[in-house]
């Protein structure tokens, strides 16, 4: 039986190209599995066979476990205090183990065992396969449709096998077997027992990788794609930087007569591509991102992360793009949110502003409209800018001697001072599982609470623009938000 086990051993190795330590180890655990059958409970076993004689040995174990753990699973687990009185050294979670009688099986064993190791080695064939891919580093992969699943293609590159769902074709296209496909390798699932390879034709990172094939520049350093945003099939937009003014990095990836734009274009079902220049800037970065819309002026953000975009009339439409495509593409490839708005929009947005800012001075203040005004021709628009600004920086202001600068600082942080108290009492009522929530904070809290808004539950119920609108905070960390608080629905 032993010199049987080493030639099966052999022979499996050779022929499925793996290595003997494989066939051995999906053998010892065929023989473990037959072994437990022979026993009552949920017990452990180890077999161990001898590489160099083919002779096992089969050997039942149990875990040792912390004393104030207890026994969970009591047939395959040892308390440490009982363990130490066999092995005086025994740790937690190192074994005490009783070899076994050999065992002797029946033919159905010897086919059960078979098929357990063919298993085994098949699963090892697919990791190596697996493994060797990964190993190439590519990220691309360029194969035929083996099959079509459900309306997935199961797309076969040499021996990897790799799915490419519907959801990550590119609109209108009709792949059939037999079809040659280029696609980026968008995940890697290692446990699932089919194709474990996930593939994208549509995700940004194919088209930036589809231009690093066709514009050598890329590959030597000279160039980067810095980011990418698409409408499969219809438009993209990529941004493109280099640190060599020699280059002209636009035309560098358009190429000669349009050849490397058009290679792209080609792969991609015609899809239009725009192809802009990044910049630090992110005003500059949006101006490039909206062309060939020409910019009238632009309003920043920082803190709702968002660009007002000023157009004129003729190029709003420009600037939009028909159904919203064009500042929707500009606002992925840049990270902004980015309105677009005409100039008559604008004033009206701005005086709207400049409104509000008025009645908060002439409120908090305690000042007349002229002094509110004097503020806010002065670029004040918060109160604690008037509180914190330099003294010396208010005292520039030619309708203000000191004594007014000083009374109008102590008013503002006093409003400050009682704001802080107001909003203390306010987050009181907030539950703990609200204020305990990722990304909540103190201030938004208070806010939620002018809304009625006191605990998770309440919170998980808003719609996105309930919440923005509520509490001033970008759509990103609204959805965040609210996702968060709506996890324990879907636990």
């Amino acid at each position: 039986m032993s010199r049987e086990i080493l030639l099966l051993v052999d022979a499996l190795a050779r022929e499925k190209n793996v290595s003997k330590e494989i066939v051995f180890g999906a053998l010892e655990q065929a023989l473990a599995a037959a072994t437990k059958k022979l026993y009552p409970g949920d017990v452990e076993i180890r077999v161990s066979v001898d590489r160099n004689t083919g002779e096992n040995e089969a050997f039942r174990r149990w875990q040792v476990v912390p004393d104030e753990a207890g026994l969970e699973f009591p047939d395959r687990q040892e308390l440490l205090t009982e363990a130490k009185e066999q092995i005086d050294d025994i740790e937690v979670n190192e074994f005490i183990e009783e070899q076994l009688e050999p065992a002797s099986f029946g033919r159905r064993f010897a086919q059960d065992t078979k098929q357990a190791i063919l298993q085994k080695i098949r699963d090892a064939e697919r990791e190596q396969i697996l493994n060797d891919f990964l190993a190439r580093g590519e990220s691309i992969i360029t194969g035929s449709v083996k099959r079509m699943d459900k309306g997935d293609a199961i797309v076969e590159a040499g021996r990897v096998e790799a799915r490419l769902k519907r959801d990550q074709m590119i609109p209108k296209e009709n792949l059939r077997v037999g079809d040659r496909v280029r696609a980026f390798v968008l995940t890697v699932n290692r446990d699932q027992r089919g194709p474990q390879l996930m593939l994208s034709r549509t995700a940004p990172e194919f088209i930036m990788k589809l231009f690093e094939m066709e514009v050598p520049e890329i590959e030597q350093g000279l160039l980067q794609i810095k980011a990418a945003a698409r409408d499969p099939g219809v438009r993209a937009k990529i941004a493109v930087y280099t640190t060599d003014r020699r280059i002209d990095p636009i035309g560098t990836c358009v190429g000669m007569r349009g050849s490397r734009v058009q290679a792209v274009r080609n792969e991609l079902g015609g899809e239009n591509v725009d192809i802009v220049l990044w910049s630090e800037d992110p005003a500059q970065f949006v101006i490039g991102a909206l062309a060939p819309a020409n910019v009238s002026s632009i309003l920043v953000d920082e803190e709702k992360h968002s660009m007002d975009v000023v157009v004129d009339e003729e190029n709003l439409a420009i600037a939009i793009g028909r159904s919203g495509q064009n500042v929707r593409l500009a606002s992925e490839l840049t990270g902004w949110q980015i309105n677009i708005m005409s100039s008559e929009e604008s004033a009206q947005k701005s005086e709207a502003e400049t409104s509000k800012t008025r009645q908060i001075f002439i409120d908090k203040l305690d000042v007349d409209e002229e002094v509110a005004d004097i503020l806010v021709q002065e670029g004040f628009a918060s109160i604690e800018e008037v509180a914190y600004v330099p003294l010396n920086e208010m005292l520039e202001i030619e309708s203000f001697d000191e004594d007014t600068v000083n009374e109008l600082r102590n008013r503002a942080r006093n409003a400050l001072l009682t704001e802080a108290i107001a909003n203390e009492e306010k987050v009181e009522s907030a539950s703990e599982d609200l204020l305990a929530l990722e990304g909540m904070d103190k201030s938004l809290a208070a806010k939620l609470a002018d809304g009625n808004v006191h605990n998770r539950e309440e919170l998980a119920e808003l719609a996105l623009d309930e919440l923005t609108d509520m509490t001033g905070i970008d759509q990103e960390r609204a959805k965040a938000l609210i996702m968060k608080a709506r996890e324990h629905w879907f636990a």
